[in-house]
């Protein structure tokens, strides 16, 4: 049976709202970002613990910590049903849940879930890449080179954990620090195919 949600996860400056996006954009997914979600939380109830993607570059430790609050959550969303009322429903774009989280709480719930990282590359390729790449739009913009590097090395840390996992568990991910837009574009197709419009 065709799940009617996606969840797009992964770390901070994959492409997760970049693919999230083009499936809203293609397919009529409503684009739902949790890092708005986290806002809130981050805002009125600090007291969660639960931060933005903006002050990614985070330890492995609150990484787990704030994916083990947010699966449950977005399982609650799920449970709503709000999101089953229409053909297809939305594309949840998130950085904070981890491929155990996901199989823990929302596995089996009519969604599926991708991955997409950056594992591939040392932290020096991931700082090149991304200054490469940078622009007004990106909170990353003003952001200090010592901040960005240390970033840059979470980033690929983060990633090599969440690679493992989605092994251990057979979820799919992609690479995206090469080649990314044939990537994106592989990807969509591979929608499309799946949902029988193509």
């Amino acid at each position: 049976m065709m799940k009617n949600n996606i969840i797009i996860s992964g770390v901070p400056r994959a492409g997760k709202s970049t693919i999230s996006y083009k499936l809203s954009k293609t397919f009529g997914f409503q684009h739902v970002s949790m890092d708005s979600i986290n806002a809130g939380f981050e805002c009125c109830f600090p007291e969660l613990g639960i931060k933005t993607s903006s002050a990614c570059g985070e330890n492995i430790k609150t990484l787990v910590n704030i994916s083990s609050k947010l699966a449950p959550f977005i399982r609650a969303m799920m449970d709503s049903g709000e999101y089953d009322e229409f053909e297809p429903g939305m594309v949840l774009d998130v950085y904070q849940l981890l491929p155990e989280d996901y199989m823990r709480h929302l596995h089996g719930q009519n969604c599926e879930i991708y991955y997409f990282i950056t594992s591939d590359i040392s932290p020096d390729e991931r700082f090149t890449i991304l200054k490469a790449n940078d622009n007004p739009d990106h909170y990353t913009f003003d952001m200090p080179d010592d901040e960005l590097y240390e970033m840059c090395t979470n980033i690929v840390q983060e990633s090599i954990f969440i690679k493992e996992q989605c092994k251990k568990y057979n979820l799919t991910f992609y690479e995206t620090a090469i080649d990314r837009e044939d990537v994106f574009e592989n990807f969509v197709k591979t929608i499309s195919v799946k949902r029988g419009l193509q």
